[in-house]
């Protein structure tokens, strides 16, 4: 079976070419994708000269620019460039289906609406079927330069070998830096210390007087499980982390070059299509956004 490329959606604005830039880094076969009408949902087009001719010419300069840039990273990089007449977010969908992964750049502006995702790149990041990574606003040159050395995945119900476990080790080794797994966990308002769920107790008996105790515990339980097939030789911290998920994680981003969520689309309701974790950290992760939908292809 012939490998599946590393598609990135290019559109000109410097994010999209620092996408281009972290990808050409991977040694995978790199499909630069262009579509038509992608001004129309993330703000100004480039600018260009004023000679050149019509919106296919201003295409193909934009794949060519990214081209050549992915070659100055990596002069043996493989190529593939397409100029697609249609909506970004359809577009760079579809070549989801036949794709490793996907690399998209968040254009940032300045003050509050800085920290809030364009809607190319939430709607593709809902609905493709591979790992959608996000090279978020003017923090996107974290996407290549590994400042920080660390990989962060986000745990969350996910049974072991889970698409964002492997992705995120796949990361981590890919870099050479090590991974740091995080769950949170929480002690319900409603509960006392001396009065924890009966049913929930029954596994952690010599717990019993310290319902928190019982919530970290079990936590830390899930946390094993998620990781039970991480190879012997992969670098992991395991850490749980008290409150909701989106705060452990918050703290945690800024020291990491890569944040790895996983995605259980939800669909036939009001509310985000990635749920809640995700949705949050696309809009306000200060480092690189990996969703990793379940079931995909890692």
């Amino acid at each position: 079976m012939a490998e599946l490329p590393l598609v990135v959606g290019v559109d000109g604005s410097e994010p999209s070419l620092r996408a281009a830039d972290d990808a050409a880094l991977r040694g995978v076969l790199l499909r630069l994708v262009y579509a038509f009408m992608w001004q129309r949902y993330e703000g100004a087009a480039p600018a260009w000269d004023a000679g050149k001719p019509g919106a296919q010419m201003r295409a193909e300069d934009i794949v060519g620019h990214a081209a050549r840039r992915a070659h100055r990273r990596r002069a043996d990089v493989h190529l593939s460039l397409a100029v697609l007449p249609e909506e970004p977010e359809y577009a760079l969908v579809r070549e989801s289906r036949n794709a490793c992964a996907l690399v998209v750049g968040s254009r940032g502006r300045s003050g509050v609406a800085e920290l809030l995702l364009g809607s190319v790149g939430l709607a593709v990041a809902a609905h493709a079927d591979c790992p959608v990574i996000v090279l978020r606003g003017s923090h996107d040159n974290q996407g290549g330069a590994g400042q920080h050395g660390l990989v962060l995945l986000g745990v969350g119900e996910a049974p072991a070998g889970s698409a964002a476990v492997r992705f995120a080790l796949r990361e981590a080794r890919l870099r050479d830096v090590p991974l740091e797994a995080v769950r949170a966990w929480r002690c319900p308002a409603h509960e006392t210390i001396d009065h924890p769920p009966p049913d929930f107790v029954r596994g952690y008996p010599q717990l019993v007087g310290n319902s928190a105790r019982l919530y970290e515990q079990r936590a830390a339980q899930m946390l094993g499980a998620a990781l039970r097939d991480v190879p012997p030789d992969a670098v992991v911290r395991r850490r749980t982390a008290e409150g909701p998920a989106r705060r452990a994680l918050v703290q945690a981003f800024h020291r990491a070059d890569l944040l790895v969520v996983g995605a259980r689309r939800r669909t036939g309701h009001v509310g985000p299509a990635l749920g809640r974790v995700a949705h949050a950290m696309l809009h306000h992760s200060a480092c690189p956004v990996a969703v990793v939908p379940e079931g995909s292809r890692t």
